[in-house]
């Protein structure tokens, strides 16, 4: 398993910065490796389902996404899965007076042929997009 983690501040008000990452939709927005998201299901609480498609390493890859945890204005979960890996984005939030602070955690348990790559060689790319995502996530909060 490789998980990366990182925390940004934006000067926006938690209950908006919330609203808009807990929408799973608007990845394609603020994840680069997201090429769509369509939700398929649900109200956007717990239990609801998405369709992704995005690129990684130059492949497309599709996944399916469930909300696992939904806790307003705290905690925002999303597992997601195909014959390849399995996935959990975790957003945690909290306000820091002027603005919020949204820590993000992406865990990837690789299955089948991948499993048998390294974590240590996966774990670069995975990083890598782990730096990207933050920074246009920050950039596309800040334009909200």
């Amino acid at each position: 398993m490789v998980a990366v983690s990182r925390t940004l501040t934006v000067d926006k008000p938690l209950a908006e910065v919330f609203a808009y990452l807990s929408d799973f939709t608007t990845t394609e927005q603020w994840d680069p490796g997201t090429v769509e998201t369509t939700r398929v299901s649900g109200d956007g609480g717990v239990g609801t389902r998405y369709r992704n498609v995005s690129k990684f390493l130059g492949k497309s890859v599709e996944l399916t996404y469930e909300t696992t945890r939904f806790e307003p204005d705290a905690v925002f979960e999303v597992t997601g899965h195909n014959d390849s890996v399995t996935t959990k984005d975790h957003l945690v939030f909290a306000s820091t007076g002027s603005g919020t602070q949204v820590r993000y955690v992406a865990d990837f348990a690789f299955h089948g042929a991948v499993d048998k790559i390294p974590d240590a060689i996966l774990r670069l790319p995975l990083e890598r997009l782990a730096d990207k995502t933050v920074r246009q996530m920050q950039d596309t909060l800040a334009r909200i």
